[in-house]
């Protein structure tokens, strides 16, 4: 059963009265399109919980518009470069303006693919096997001899993808070396350094966390199935992927997906919500694709599907992110 919207009284810290939480969306990024549409819908899902809201792009009009507005709350609604770099959250935190999400150091750390798998390797996750290729050297050593190395170093298949970006731009599974230097030029066309990692097969589950009074929330896994790549196109169109949520698990690899997410977000110092994409091999053994600081939540993403399939109503669930992020820290 779906949980009822909260009431609709203005939404306040311990004390005092608040502006209006300011939703950014838009960014010239190649995700542009998805942020408008999760920033329309976040920004339905808080006007439904009674909380005034304004939307904005990122443009030059911004800083004189938050200074106008003096507002009580950001929420970057940004996907890609920019938006989740940590780089608009250092302009942010000069402005002086409190935000939903995670701060700019932790941003960029989990930004950068290999050092966030570096981070959660330490931390004891698993996480595929994998190195990283900039085009300037794959170009000067002599691109085949570098690429049958990896073969001979990970083995097939392979998945290459940016070592910066979302979505699924630029990344391509390998089952065949002859795919290999295509999939590298794709790759290179999003971002100067590649990361190659071994493909593990099993079971891909998505698995999102949020901030609350209570402590770091696990909502239920969303699986995904998928005939072809879970490519740009299968994330935010409607048909190409079938998603079960809750995902079929048994109650153990249930609670290995949620400990290892909780985990993960805990690693990488994220704060009021991320999403982490997770491979359960054939020995139910969770591997970490990657986290994702600012998930999407248009109307085909998976946190906002895992929010309902826990019961929550989207009003709900945002508004209480809302309450928590402004609490003040300590």
């Amino acid at each position: 059963m779906t949980a009822p919207a909260s009431d609709a009284s203005p939404v306040t810290p311990s004390s005092g009265t608040v502006g209006p939480v300011v939703i950014l969306a838009g960014g010239l990024s190649h995700e542009r399109d998805v942020s408008v549409r999760s920033g329309r819908r976040v920004a339905d899902a808080l006007r439904e919980a009674g909380v005034e809201v304004l939307v904005h792009d990122v443009d030059a009009d911004l800083l004189r518009f938050l200074r106008d507005t003096d507002p009580a709350l950001v929420w970057p609604v940004l996907h890609g470069a920019s938006g989740e770099d940590g780089s608009l959250q250092d302009v942010l935190a000069l402005a002086g303006v409190p935000t939903v999400g995670t701060g700019p150091r932790q941003s960029r750390q989990a930004w950068s693919k290999p050092v966030a798998k570096a981070e959660l390797l330490q931390g004891g996750l698993s996480t595929p096997d994998y190195v990283t290729l900039p085009q300037a050297l794959f170009r000067d050593l002599g691109a085949q001899t570098v690429l049958d190395m990896i073969v001979d170093r990970l083995g097939l298949p392979l998945v290459v993808k940016p070592v910066q970006g979302g979505s699924a731009l630029g990344v391509t599974r390998v089952d065949d070396a002859g795919r290999f230097p295509r999939a590298m030029v794709d790759c290179f066309s999003y971002g100067d350094t590649a990361l190659i990692e071994r493909a593990v097969d099993g079971i891909e589950v998505a698995v999102s966390v949020v901030d609350g009074p209570d402590g770091l929330e696990a909502l239920p896994a969303v699986e995904i199935v998928t005939s072809g790549s879970y490519d740009y196109d299968a994330r935010y169109n409607p048909g190409p992927v079938e998603y079960f949520t809750p995902a079929r698990l048994d109650a153990e690899a249930g609670r290995k997906v949620a400990e290892v997410a909780r985990r993960a977000h805990e690693i990488l110092g994220l704060k009021h919500l991320s999403r982490t994409d997770i491979i359960l091999d054939a020995d139910g053994t969770p591997h970490v694709l990657e986290v994702n600081v600012s998930p999407g939540l248009t109307e085909t993403s998976l946190l906002p599907q895992a929010a309902e399939a826990a019961g929550y109503s989207l009003s709900a669930l945002y508004r209480r992110i809302v309450e928590h992020a402004l609490v003040p820290a300590g």
